[in-house]
């Protein structure tokens, strides 16, 4: 723990020297989303997607990417606390990156923390309004909360942008039935 702690700081110190660039400006995400949404195919959707993420995992300056690369591990391992330490320190150095916020969003849903999870949604759609990640994030978090309605709408939103997500599909119409069935 202390190991990474000196990393962060380390990184922290050096951010002066961190040029300012931000994974969702990226010239060739238009023509990615174009193709996404014009493919029938799902294996392609699926590469596309992936293309998508890569481009968006990645800030660009060496430091960011470093204790974006820690912070993901951590999340994966389940050590929700080193995790969020290190998206805290990514969206402190990059406060432009999109994907800083979205996966520090992801860590505090984990943590239950739903309305911290919503700022860093929000923050995340700021700067990236086609975040499919985050959109479906935004339904996972509304539906435990309860808010079904407003869980409809970001599951919606989310396949407006990739309608290529079996979860969200699923989710859609699993929330359609439910909403109908209150109305009754």
């Amino acid at each position: 723990m202390r190991a990474l702690l000196k990393v962060l700081f380390g990184v922290f110190l050096l951010s002066a020297a961190c040029p300012a660039a931000a994974a969702q400006d990226d010239a060739s995400l238009d023509g990615l989303f174009a193709r996404l949404q014009a493919t029938p195919d799902p294996a392609e959707a699926d590469e596309v997607a992936a293309q998508i993420w890569k481009i968006w995992t990645r800030h660009g300056t060496e430091q960011v990417d470093l204790v974006m690369a820690h912070g993901i591990v951590a999340m994966n391992t389940g050590d929700l606390r080193r995790a969020l330490q290190a998206f805290d320190v990514v969206v402190n150095l990059a406060p432009d990156f999109a994907e800083g916020w979205n996966k520090r969003a992801t860590v505090f849903f984990y943590l239950k923390n739903y309305e911290a999870s919503i700022g860093d949604i929000k923050r995340t759609l700021a700067l990236e309004p086609r975040h499919f990640g985050a959109l479906s994030g935004l339904g996972l978090v509304t539906t435990a909360l309860g808010d079904d309605k407003a869980a409809l709408k970001a599951f919606e939103s989310a396949l407006e942008v990739n309608p290529h997500m079996p979860h969200a599909r699923q989710r859609v119409k699993e929330l359609r039935a439910k909403i109908k069935g209150k109305r009754i």
